[in-house]
């Protein structure tokens, strides 16, 4: 199922998906395949029809586009927070609750009054705890997606087992497990928010 770049550039798209990667830690002209990702991000623009940036992707796209930098922060943002959508009537944000739960895992964030200062962006979701969630361009060509929706229920438990296993410096994942006790069953609290994220990425920016 797998295709080299140079096989499908020639090509249009409706939409593309590009995800996280665990380098998020690394300056960006660190990570050993800048250099390619930025040509598929710089070729997207002028052969996707729209395209969805997320977790590690959202900041090297913001970063690589419009000069949006990352920020380390003291301890991981690990968990699911609790998150509001700022624009109702936006279409990506069609049929969303004003308060919706996200799934968050990473090292680094990026600060809203640098996203503020780039006129094309749009700030379309926010959390209190988690910071900035959705970012759009005007038109949608590119949509960026700071935490996971995508997640499965069990995936921020695998995480936390995995570094708990490597003897590494982790929290239990806040508002996750039932009682916050990693011994009981985790709460599912994004899954009906997380469909309509990407039907309504579909419907309105793909298929449109």
């Amino acid at each position: 199922f797998y295709k080299d770049f140079d096989e499908i550039k020639g090509d249009y798209y409706d939409g593309m998906i590009i995800t996280g990667a665990p380098v998020e830690q690394m300056p960006f002209e660190e990570v050993s395949y800048w250099k390619e990702i930025t040509e598929i991000f710089d070729w997207a623009r002028t052969h996707v029809t729209s395209t969805l940036y997320i977790c590690w992707a959202a900041q090297a796209g913001l970063y690589h586009f419009y000069g949006v930098p990352k920020y380390p922060l003291d301890k991981k943002m690990f968990g699911v927070f609790k998150h509001r959508a700022l624009d109702l009537f936006h279409p990506l944000l069609r049929g969303f609750d004003e308060e919706f739960y996200v799934p968050h895992s990473r090292h680094t964030t990026i600060l809203r009054e640098e996203i503020e200062k780039v006129p094309e962006l749009k700030i379309l979701s926010s959390s209190k705890k988690a910071g900035v969630y959705v970012v759009s361009t005007d038109k949608g060509r590119q949509i960026f997606v700071t935490g996971h929706s995508e997640y499965a229920l069990m995936t921020l438990d695998g995480e936390y087992r995995r570094d708990v296993a490597k003897g590494l410096p982790i929290e239990i994942p806040e508002n996750y497990y039932t009682d916050d006790n990693p011994e009981l069953q985790p709460i599912n609290r994004w899954r009906s928010h997380a469909e309509k994220l990407f039907n309504n990425w579909l419907d309105y920016y793909v298929k449109g």
